[in-house]
């Protein structure tokens, strides 16, 4: 079976071909500057055929995008598919599906309105995942579209994790509550836990540590999400590559008011301006971060400390809420190959159980276990795989 894995941004689209059941890639690659120029990359994953990269084709908008797309696949030189045909289902990433989908669904017209319903909570992003379903709905009619939503995962916290307080009739009027994002990867990276660990999801207390240029943090008790450091949007919880992270809302109105910004300007410093970027005053690139800080760059050092300071808070936070964590999981760009941080955040738990492998912990981009043989919370590290859990969830829809 061959799952097509569709992520569409506004001017950017990235795409996988890859068998679930095995979790053979076939192809990838990307299209930018849809709406500009156009600049297509693919990659087969198949000996003797040709990487294509950033060539010119005209993308005026998706529809152009994902004809490239499909073009590529069953090229006769470099296709890694003889026909349209061996496609058996699209998988498509939708950031957010509100409170009306706590798991990935077969895209109806009903479920286009109802994601479509969705848009003033993820303005950036739902339109565009939008333009994509309908650009694959219109150059392949007759085939099977999933929508795969990053706030799914996280439909089972308790109102207690999800509600914020705020006056309640802005949760009944509004939909003002915790979403929670990355779901599918917290999702993923768990189950594989539990499979490194040799046990049921339902056994396990776990803290899932997605750290990257966006980074949020996972408490999953019992295979299921009961808190996320993600709120209504990306912004909340740790401070990541631009973005600021939780803090004193009345800072907004303080330099608001001192600097004469208005929200939109306010907003753009929280989200493309702050994080560790901002602090450094250096990158929202953590290798530059850590270049930085070994040549004694004071402002590098401390948003790293900064950072792993918050993700230690997370840990910590989650383990109560939980009553107790069985293991702790780093995955994504920085979680899977930052050992430093790795080491920062759990420099300092050794009062829970935790005991890093120093030599374990230089590993990097593969399934490990790095904390030492007597700990007893377990610390893994693990790739994450979204894309997969999406062909996934397809698949088992589309069989269903």
């Amino acid at each position: 079976m061959n799952i097509l894995v569709i992520n569409a941004g506004s001017s950017s689209l990235k795409y996988q071909l890859l068998n679930p059941e095995t979790g053979d890639l076939l192809a990838k690659g990307l299209c930018e500057r849809i709406g500009i120029d156009g600049k297509f990359t693919y990659k087969p994953q198949l000996a003797g055929k040709e990487t294509l990269d950033a060539i010119d084709v005209a993308m005026p908008t998706h529809s152009e995008a994902i004809q490239a797309v499909l073009d590529a696949l069953v090229d006769a030189k470099n296709g890694v598919i003889g026909s349209m045909k061996e496609i058996d289902a699209v998988g498509h990433r939708v950031v957010h599906g509100g409170e009306k989908f706590a798991s990935s669904v077969l895209i109806t017209d009903e479920v286009m309105a109802a994601i479509e319903e969705c848009n003033p909570l993820a303005p950036l992003h739902n339109p565009a995942n939008i333009i994509g379903i309908k650009a694959c709905q219109a150059l392949m009619p007759g085939t099977p579209m999933v929508a795969v939503f990053d706030t799914a995962f996280h439909q089972t916290m308790p109102p207690k994790a999800y509600m914020y307080a705020l006056p309640y009739a802005y949760y009944e009027n509004d939909k003002v509550r915790r979403y929670g994002f990355h779901g599918t990867s917290h999702k993923y990276v768990s189950g594989r836990a539990a499979a490194m660990l040799g046990k049921k999801p339902e056994e396990l207390k776990l803290v899932s540590c997605h750290l990257g240029n966006g980074s949020s943090i996972a408490a999953v008790d019992g295979g299921k999400s009961v808190d996320t450091s993600m709120g209504f949007t990306p912004l909340a919880g740790l401070p990541m590559g631009t973005r600021a992270g939780d803090l004193d809302a009345g800072i907004l109105q303080y330099l608001m008011n001192k600097y004469g910004m208005n929200i939109d300007e306010m907003l753009n410093i929280l989200n493309k301006k702050s994080g560790v970027e901002g602090l450094s005053c250096v990158s929202s690139d953590f290798r530059d971060l850590e270049n930085a800080a070994n040549s004694g760059d004071e402002k590098a050092k401390l948003a790293e400390e900064k950072f792993a300071y918050e993700v230690k808070k997370y840990v910590g936070a989650y383990a109560a809420a939980m009553g107790g964590v069985d293991a702790i999981i780093f995955t994504a760009g920085v979680g899977e190959n930052d050992k430093g941080i790795r080491a920062m955040v759990c420099e300092g738990l050794e009062y829970m159980g935790v005991k890093l492998d120093a030599e374990a912990n230089k590993g990097r981009g593969k399934e490990l276990v790095i904390s030492a043989a007597d700990s007893k919370v377990k610390v893994l590290l693990i790739p994450t795989n979204e894309e997969l859990m999406i062909a996934q969830d397809t698949a088992a829809i589309v069989k269903g």
